[in-house]
């Protein structure tokens, strides 16, 4: 089974819950019999076996369930407070339908309508919804301002899906809308402003090459740092936090107690901090979970010698959006290998299967992460796992620092 998560945010561009979007592993890129019931009670089940807080952590796990698996006493495994049922805009509609949403909304779940296009007045869901979500591709705005007026009387909460640009975002939001979803957040706004940055680009790729080695120095790390009094402070702010009343009397003890790994953590975090100022803090998310899934599949994929460019990809691939610019003038100055280059800025080279993967799987495009998966000689039974892995490991980096 595949599940990838999608981010819905509210208005102030906090996360209100995911969208899960999942598949069997079992199917290809054409129908193989699998039911969309069968796929939903798997999810389902899974959740409820591992804990829903291992995907969605502390949010709503948005899910779609057709007018089967509905009716399902499975779909009551998750608790209501973390669940908002979708209801798919091709279900039929008749009294068992309207019976059993009812009763699910007596138990305290909510209901959404999915990409709905039909006539509000009429439709008979409507007054049983209290999410309502219009696709702005298949219903533009403009064609549905009535709706939403009347929608925003009725006290629903509206989402709009297909957000593609930050224009998009800042126009539905003045329409009224109160939850978004799409990949608006992921891309390079228009900004007139010089990037501003407390650490350079430069001092953060040195601090992260010296940790990519196979020895890394302490002694290296430390002079690096030193040379950088906003770093320093900031290091030894979160040592002094931990350490009691052990004195740290140095930039290079301070590294020592906090342990290489986390320090290879909090430089990550530090550094989406600083190039991220006033963005989503999805995205700072959206990078770590990515460097994390990068470097697993490059050591699944047989490129383990390469595993760490594969990180450092992952983690630079947000950077346009980070700092408002085109990628290639964002990674200027930093001197990252032509392999990472190539990946990132031309679409090519060796890592460029594991980025596509990657996006791909955020974007839940399974035929691609099937083609990717089988040409690296990935098992795709796998991959659910090390996906999870990845959210987990970047929910403990930016516990980091707060």
């Amino acid at each position: 089974m595949f599940i990838a998560r999608q981010p819905i945010f509210n208005r102030n561009l906090g996360v209100y819950g995911y969208e899960l979007l999942f598949r069997s592993d079992a199917e290809s890129g054409s129908y193989d019999g699998i039911s969309p019931t069968k796929a939903t009670a798997t999810v389902i089940s899974g959740l409820f076996e591992c804990g829903i807080e291992c995907i969605v952590e502390d949010k709503y796990a948005f899910i779609n369930f057709d007018e089967k698996f509905i009716h399902s006493d499975s779909l009551e495994l998750i608790e209501a407070d973390r669940l908002i049922v979708e209801i798919l805009e091709d279900v039929s509609i008749n009294d068992r339908l309207i019976r059993r949403i009812k009763d699910l909304k007596g138990k305290g779940y909510k209901i959404a309508l999915d990409d709905f296009y039909e006539d509000y007045d009429e439709y008979p869901l409507v007054p049983y919804a209290d999410i309502i979500k219009f696709d702005l591709i298949v219903t533009p705005l403009e064609e549905i301002k009535g709706y939403i007026h009347t929608a925003l009387t009725h006290r629903k909460t509206i989402l709009a899906e297909k957000i593609e640009t930050e224009e998009d975002f800042l126009k539905a939001k003045e329409m009224g809308f109160h939850l978004f979803q799409g990949y608006f957040f992921s891309k390079p706004g228009i900004s007139n402003k010089p990037f501003d940055k407390s650490t350079s680009k430069t001092q953060y790729y040195r601090l992260l090459k010296e940790l990519k080695k196979e020895e890394p120095s302490f002694q290296e790390l430390a002079e690096i740092i030193e040379k950088d009094v906003t770093l320093a402070y900031r290091l030894m702010r979160v040592v002094s936090s931990r350490s009691g009343d052990e004195l740290i009397y140095s930039i290079k003890k301070a590294l020592t107690y906090m342990g290489l790994r986390e320090s290879e953590r909090w430089v990550h975090i530090l550094m989406l901090q600083d190039f991220g100022k006033e963005k989503p803090k999805e995205l700072m998310r959206t990078s770590l979970i990515r460097t994390q899934f990068a470097e697993t599949i490059a050591i699944q994929g047989g490129l383990k010698n390469l595993r760490h460019e594969a990180s450092m990809m992952g983690l630079f691939s947000v950077l346009d959006a980070m700092m408002d610019m085109p990628l290639s003038t964002a990674l200027e100055g930093i001197n990252l290998t032509k392999r990472v280059l190539d990946a990132l800025l031309y679409n090519k080279g060796v890592l460029y299967p594991i980025y596509e993967l990657i996006l791909a799987y955020e974007k839940a495009d399974w035929e691609i992460v099937l083609k990717n998966l089988k040409e690296m000689g990935i098992d795709k039974d796998s991959i659910h796992e090390k996906y999870l892995d990845a959210i987990n490991w970047a929910k403990e980096t930016m516990g980091l620092i707060a």
